[in-house]
């Protein structure tokens, strides 16, 4: 006897005609990457915010030469540059509100800066030194995640908590192309739309995941497409236009705030840097495919849109520059001071109640430095 021939068994009717739960049409994101820089939408733009981003992003292109210099002096174990991304970061922290939260990858840096984040603080887990770096609470950031993904399911908890209580925040979680291979992208698109959280997904299409190019890890239209197998709006934008950026962004979280629910937006940029500087990226890509990024570069896109409107001149860009080179000499001096390290922060705020085998290692290791302590007054 088969299952469907027990007593009781349920025996479906046929099935009326399919009708689709949600209209696709909508979802769907436009054909080419929305900009603003350039277009007759540019003249609609606010200039005191077209100026705050430039700001913003000369400041990022110098905070991320300089970090990238000061891992060759070993001062960094690592650093994941975000040069030629800028105006992904920077759009990003400028799009939310204080009591928002950020969720960043391992690349997204400049973005936790551009938050607020101590700008030394910020490097800290890339340096080897204390946990994240610094307390997510203050600004509402989240920890750099290196683990490919992991934040986003993050961001959809938090948010889904934060609207179940009533509060008005949304979280905005950043992740690469190569993160959306990850099944935690998956699992955080497909809880977020069922349970329509207010997040808003921004994945900076950097052309590869480390040395794979997005042709060989997606067959989709493009990577805003995904979005409407969940059921959110996808959109395509621009990632080297922070105005375009911005605006999108900035919709995205207000749809999500007025319950709207998420929404993908993937950003078209390009990294010019190497994966890391441990990485060689000639071995994969060409110098006439990076000169071709280079003249679609972010900072020089508005900085040209800034002058044609006489909203910048000569004067500005170096007034600027200038700061830039103030919090780049600010940053090598006190990345240049060694860090007063304490080997017990290594069992701190990893549990609220710490278990017995960790306070047992807790306990070993005082042991041994009250030992090594000892043998060193000794001498």
């Amino acid at each position: 006897m088969t299952v469907m021939e027990q007593r009781g068994a349920y025996r479906p009717s046929p099935p009326p005609a399919w009708q689709p739960r949600t209209d696709p049409a909508p979802l769907l994101p436009d054909a080419e990457p929305y900009r603003v820089l350039g277009t007759e939408a540019a003249a609609k733009a606010d200039p005191e915010l077209l100026g705050r981003l430039y700001e913003q992003l000369v400041l990022g292109r110098r905070y991320n030469t300089q970090a990238t210099a000061l891992t060759k002096q070993g001062r960094l174990a690592v650093y994941p540059s975000s040069t030629g991304q800028e105006a992904c970061e920077v759009a990003a922290a400028l799009a939310l509100e204080d009591r928002d939260w950020l969720f960043p990858s391992y690349r997204d840096t400049l973005a936790a800066v551009a938050r607020g984040v101590d700008p030394v603080h910020a490097l800290t887990l890339l340096r080897g030194d204390w946990h994240t770096g610094y307390d997510p609470a203050e600004h509402r950031v989240a920890p750099l995640s290196t683990p490919l993904a992991t934040q986003l399911p993050h961001a959809v908890g938090l948010a889904h908590a934060a609207r179940l209580k009533g509060d008005d925040v949304v979280a905005l979680a950043m992740v690469g192309d190569g993160g959306t291979s990850e099944g935690d992208f998956h699992e955080a698109l497909n809880f977020a739309a069922v349970w329509q959280a207010p997040v808003v997904f921004l994945v900076q299409n950097n052309g590869f995941a480390i040395s794979v190019p997005l042709a060989k890890q997606t067959a989709a239209p493009s990577l805003a497409h995904k979005a409407v197998g969940y059921g959110m709006p996808g959109r395509l934008v621009d990632g080297n236009d922070a105005a375009a950026v911005h605006e999108v962004l900035t919709d995205a979280v207000r749809h999500a705030r007025a319950g709207g629910g998420p929404t993908l937006v993937e950003a078209v940029t390009y990294r010019i840097d190497a994966h890391t500087n441990a990485d060689d990226a000639t071995r994969y890509r060409g110098d006439a495919e990076v000169a071709a990024w280079r003249a679609h570069d972010p900072v020089l896109l508005l900085e040209r849109e800034l002058t044609g409107r006489g909203l910048l001149d000569e004067d500005g860009v170096a007034a600027i520059r200038q700061s830039a080179e103030t919090m780049a000499a600010r940053l090598r001096e006190r990345m240049n001071q060694d860090p007063a390290l304490d080997p017990m922060d290594l069992f701190a705020h990893v549990y609220a109640e710490p278990t017995a085998q960790l306070r047992e290692q807790r306990e070993l290791l005082a042991a041994e430095l009250a030992a090594e302590a000892e043998e060193g007054t000794a001498r």
